[in-house]
């Protein structure tokens, strides 16, 4: 009997916290699982209280409208992961986007050259941010927002000083709802989207490249010491991050359909809410499937929020709220430095 007490007694409690709970905890860390179950509750809500909302078309619209935030949170994740803060997400993709639409037209060059210059520009102004912040230890958060201006006016130099124009019938039908992909009724973003899914995963949980990322955002001082060449790595990170939201300014045009220096504003904030409701925390651990959750959970509630007739501002304060709560919930949690 007492053998039997004391087995109950430790599967019920440990540390004054019933074990179950305590699974569930461990288990919420590894993975999003609430912020899935808040987005299939909020996707129930809103299919038995919006006319259509569960239809087809409505189904596709929420998850274009996922994938070009979730594509806006590649690079802001990977600079999460380091330990930083990227603020030139939105800049870069209004450079992507006037880059390929404006551009093209005033300088009469083709797309694929367009592309060309675009990521070897954002790449380079990436890779300088990522050498400033490490070399003379300059907060990532001044530092990307210098360099987005830095973008900006580029784009508009080059555009002479008018950033305003509409984006080519090809590129809308990347992200058209009436679009199909080798005959199969789904816009070629959401695949496009699903190979960065892959990819990411693979990079990050499988590479050696991706390892390192994680080892010098979780303790950089450690990292050096295990001969990982953290100015390398973090020259490299703010340079993708850069190139991938230029990428994906390139893809919000042909949802936007027109092109003006304001596009990109929304992302910023909607990626960086993404990467933190979907649970990775600055220096680590998480990954980029925690922010196609996060991303794919803020389109699903806001969606039933604007069906309901919420404002703009009571977005604002739920995105607000919301992301204080997982601040308050991962903030609690052993970072990856004291894991390893």
């Amino acid at each position: 009997m007492t053998t039997t007490t004391t087995t109950t007694t430790a599967l019920v409690a440990v540390h004054g916290k019933p074990n179950l709970v305590r699974v569930l905890l461990d288990a919420q860390r590894r993975f999003p699982i609430a912020q899935l179950l808040v987005a299939v509750l909020a996707f129930f809500i809103g299919a038995l209280t919006l006319e259509g909302f569960s239809s087809p078309n409505s189904i596709k619209s929420i998850l274009v409208l996922s994938s070009l935030v979730a594509l806006a949170g590649v690079g802001q994740t990977l600079v999460v992961l380091l330990g930083g803060f990227d603020m030139s997400v939105a800049s870069f993709i209004v450079f992507g986007a006037v880059m390929v639409t404006q551009v093209t037209r005033a300088l009469g060059i083709s797309f694929e050259l367009a592309l060309l210059a675009t990521l070897a520009v954002a790449l380079l102004l990436g890779a300088f941010v990522g050498w400033l912040c490490h070399r003379f230890a300059v907060e990532p958060l001044i530092a990307t927002l210098a360099m987005g201006s830095i973008a900006l006016g580029i784009v508009q130099v080059q555009s002479q000083g008018v950033v305003a124009g509409g984006a080519p019938e090809w590129l809308t039908g990347l992200v058209s709802l009436r679009a199909d992909t080798f005959g199969i009724p789904v816009p070629p973003i959401l695949f496009i989207w699903l190979a960065v899914i892959v990819i990411m995963a693979i990079f990050v949980h499988r590479t050696s490249a991706g390892r390192r990322l994680q080892a010098t955002g979780a303790n950089p001082r450690a990292a050096a010491l295990s001969l990982i060449g953290v100015r390398r790595i973090w020259i490299g990170v703010f340079a993708a991050s850069a190139a991938l939201s230029a990428l994906a300014g390139i893809a919000i045009a042909g949802f936007a359909g027109t092109v003006n220096t304001t596009i990109g504003g929304p992302y910023l904030f909607q990626s960086l809410a993404a990467v933190v409701i979907g649970g990775t925390a600055f220096g680590g651990p998480g990954d980029y499937t925690r922010t196609v959750v996060g991303a794919t959970m803020l389109m699903v509630v806001t969606t039933v929020l604007v069906g309901h007739g919420l404002g703009t501002s009571d977005q604002q304060i739920f995105y607000g709220l919301i992301i204080l709560a997982a601040m308050v919930f991962y903030g609690r949690g052993k970072r990856l430095r004291d894991r390893v």
